[in-house]
């Protein structure tokens, strides 16, 4: 668990780095474009779908003040949970330069071995974690709205999918960069699953989740570079 505080107060230190806010003010900026466009889409389908429904305007009274209520209720609720899925798959594109980043500050040996994976395996990797988050997270739905009475079991559940699925992507950012000398899975089940519901856990923090996916990038680099040396 001390490695584990280590990196994360490795990670946040370098926020204040030149070049890693400009990296993390992209990813922020292309996962908000994203997310915006989404949410957009996502209300006038929301709205679409309850006017062919029943809902049309002419229904009953107030019919399109119900129907744009129901439909601003859906977004939230998709918002709250697709934003770890959109950061994490925006970062995916600027993840090979986080990773050079930090270990160009603190690993330059591991840097000068790395291959760089272009941007089309980066983009083919992201579009995969970014659909098996979204699998999962949709899987894990119908038990979250079971539970929701409990007061603290949807959270749970959810909490529990993304550290499991969050431990392995920030893994696999650093570990595809180094296959040849650490192999595919640097870090045990045990570290990636801590790992994961960490990060998981600052994704529920407002203001702090627009940082998690950055800090998750870092802490994993920390992470296996410091148990490999």
């Amino acid at each position: 668990m001390l490695a584990m505080l280590r990196a994360l107060a490795l990670a946040v230190r370098q926020l204040a780095d030149r070049r890693v806010l400009a990296l993390l003010l992209k990813s922020v900026g292309l996962a908000l474009v994203a997310f915006v466009a989404l949410g957009t889409a996502g209300w006038i389908a929301l709205d679409w779908g309850l006017g062919a429904a029943g809902l049309q305007d002419g229904a009953f009274a107030g019919a399109q003040g119900v129907r744009g209520a129901l439909s601003v209720l859906g977004v939230v609720i998709g918002a709250w949970l697709l934003w770890r899925i959109v950061a994490m798959a925006a970062l995916q594109f600027f993840a090979d330069e986080v990773v050079k980043a930090v270990e160009a500050k603190f690993y330059p040996d591991r840097a000068a071995q790395a291959r760089d994976l272009g941007f089309a395996r980066e983009t083919r990797r992201g579009l995969k974690g970014a659909g098996r988050a979204l699998l999962f997270n949709l899987v894990a739905l119908p038990f979250a709205l079971v539970l929701l009475v409990t007061g603290v079991g949807a959270a749970a559940v959810f909490w529990l999918v993304n550290a499991l699925l969050l431990g392995r992507e920030l893994m696999e950012m650093v570990a595809a960069r180094h296959e040849v000398e650490l192999g595919p899975k640097p870090l045990g089940g045990g570290e990636r699953f801590v790992m994961g519901g960490i990060v998981a856990a600052l994704f529920a923090v407002p203001g702090v989740n627009f940082l998690a996916p950055f800090l998750g990038a870092a802490m994993a680099t920390h992470l296996v570079h410091g148990k490999t040396r």
